[in-house]
């Protein structure tokens, strides 16, 4: 696929997608979103894609939204789709049914959050508003000593979004996530590593060295189902009500993968001592009790 707002590469099982909007410190726009959305789709389907890496061109990781537009910037009846099914009534009431009602990060949020292929965030510079809050729906975020991230919506007068009101608190406890986000200041990547949101803080130029490196680990020696299985398994326990919902999911998939001839392969390899060769795929071999849950609709 052809992009103008972000960079994809893929080499060697690692898929790098760059937000390349330098001028205007990789700002999300309206085509950027989409084709952020986009791009997961095409890691998902690509079987020679094991792990995505998910970085910023120049500076700045991302400025949040793009501003250019001014005060209208977040007016849903003058913005995006809106402009043709706008969803304010006649009298000035709300149609939030409307699909033009919908915080677009919160796609975005979504699409990273269901992805089957892991998804690391390296933190390369500034991300405020939404240039932060899409890192949540990653699973391992790291960040250049230069990386900083602030949860700036209250300092411009609107709410969490991107789905951030349910990641950041589970992320890094809802103390922590009250007293970055009501204040709505920028921290620096020491604090954000103290909070739980990043795993390291590493020199600026060892930043996508160290994230290949994290990838190459999980590319050389783990199943991709399993992966993909396991990343599920783990997010969407967060909102489970008992351990008793744990232990269904894992029971169908000790079942079904302990007869894959994944588990052979990896018995084998180890049993001989060399790295595995993993031969199902995530577009051929999912369990057939996948997805294991239903997908709730946005109204």
């Amino acid at each position: 696929m052809n992009f103008e707002t972000i960079r994809y590469e893929v080499k060697e099982g690692i898929a790098t997608v760059t937000l390349n909007r330098p001028e205007v410190f990789n700002a999300l726009n309206t085509a950027m979103m989409n084709e952020l959305i986009a791009v997961f789709d095409e890691t998902d389907l690509d079987d020679k894609v094991r792990v995505v890496v998910v970085t910023g061109e120049g500076k700045g990781f991302c400025g949040g939204a793009d501003l250019s537009k001014g005060a209208d910037v977040f007016d849903k009846n003058k913005t995006g789709s809106a402009a043709q099914d706008s969803p304010i009534r006649e009298d000035g009431s709300f149609d939030y049914s409307k699909e033009s009602a919908r915080d677009g990060g919160g796609k975005l949020a979504l699409r990273i959050f269901n992805s089957l292929k892991p998804v690391i965030g390296a933190i390369n510079g500034a991300g405020v508003g939404i240039g932060a809050s899409m890192l949540l729906p990653m699973d391992i975020r790291i960040a250049s000593e230069k990386g900083r991230l602030g949860f700036v919506y209250a300092r411009r007068g609107i709410v969490y979004e991107c789905c951030s009101s349910w990641f950041l608190p589970r992320i890094v406890g809802i103390s922590k996530a009250l007293e970055w986000s009501l204040s709505g200041r920028v921290m620096p990547a020491e604090e954000l590593k103290v909070g739980g949101l990043v795993s390291e803080v590493v020199p600026h130029e060892q930043l996508l060295p160290r994230a290949y490196e994290i990838a190459r680990e999980i590319a050389d020696n783990t199943a991709p189902v399993s992966v993909a299985l396991m990343r599920l398994m783990a997010w969407r326990s967060l909102g489970m009500a008992h351990p008793m919902e744990a232990h269904r999911i894992e029971s169908r998939g000790i079942c079904t993968r302990g007869r894959s001839a994944d588990a052979k392969e990896g018995v084998q390899s180890f049993v001989e001592k060399r790295l595995p060769v993993f031969p199902c795929t995530v577009s051929k071999d999912m369990p057939d009790y996948f997805p294991w849950w239903e997908e709730p609709s946005y109204f």
